[in-house]
Parts: C-alpha cells; structure tokens; sequence
C-alpha cells in the first residue's frame, strides 16, 4: 500500500550446519565474510557464529547434529519451507568473481543465469550440499544479455 514504511532487506538468514568452523571458513573464502562472534552452546542455544555478508546482512549459522537438519538440501522442495537465499553483490565483475571462486572449489559449474533483462545469477553448493545463489541485479539493464556473462 502506498504511504507505508518499507523494509529496507535482509538483517539475517539463519541457517543450520553440522560443522560450524568448515561452514564460517568457506563463506570466509569464497565471499569474504567475516565471523562477527561464535558464542557456545548455552542452555537450548547450540553453538553460533553470526557472519557479516556485507550491506548490514549477515548469516545466523547454528551447529546443530546431522540428523536433526531436516530435509534434502539437493532437492527443491524438500529442503523446508524456505528453499534457498540469494547473496547479493553489486556488480558483474564483482559476481563472475565470486563465481570464478566458487568454480574452483568445485562448489559451481559456473554457469551465469540471466532472469529477465536485469538479474544476473549463479547458483553454487556450500559445504553441506545446500544449493544457495548469488545474484546481481542491474538497475541500468534495459534487455538483452551483457557480455561479461
């Protein structure tokens, strides 16, 4: 509705792992995030890192037992209710960089998909299986692919 305050995206994604150190390092390295904190488990609290993915968002990672992580992380629609997330990046250079990264740990193809005239994406495995994307969206794009992609 107009005339109504509006969000201004994401402060946080929190998200389940068996390995908390592995999955920090691979978002360390691919994308140049940043652990904020780790606290210990506590109470009904596992163990927590929260990671600075850049643009005041950030991933609220729990280490929690492999069995209690629900659902096929490979298959969508079996992966719960929320099926993936997008990290933005804020230019094409910037994306077919991280994509270069990602090709090189073996956690993409590499492939760059174009969502209409404006959103460039690649999709990637991080180290659970999860299939996640990267996404660039240009503001200036009227149609037609660019030729970085």
């Amino acid at each position: 509705m107009p005339g109504l305050p509006q969000t201004a995206g994401f402060n946080h994604v929190a998200t389940m792992t068996a390995d908390l150190d592995r999955y920090v390092a691979f978002y360390g390295e691919i994308f140049g995030a940043e652990v904020l904190s780790i606290m210990d488990a506590e109470g009904d609290r596992p163990r927590m890192a929260i990671v600075d993915m850049g643009g005041g968002s950030a991933l609220n990672v729990f280490e929690v037992p492999p069995d209690s992580i629900l659902g096929d992380r490979a298959k969508m629609g079996g992966r719960g209710p929320i099926d993936h997330y997008a990290l933005a990046v804020e230019s094409e250079e910037t994306l077919l960089e991280i994509r270069d990264r990602l090709v090189a740990v073996g956690a993409s193809p590499g492939e760059v998909t174009r969502f209409g005239p404006a959103l460039l994406s690649v999709f990637f495995r991080d180290p659970d299986g999860a299939e996640l994307e990267v996404a660039y969206l240009d503001t200036t794009a009227t149609e037609g692919p660019s030729g970085g992609a």
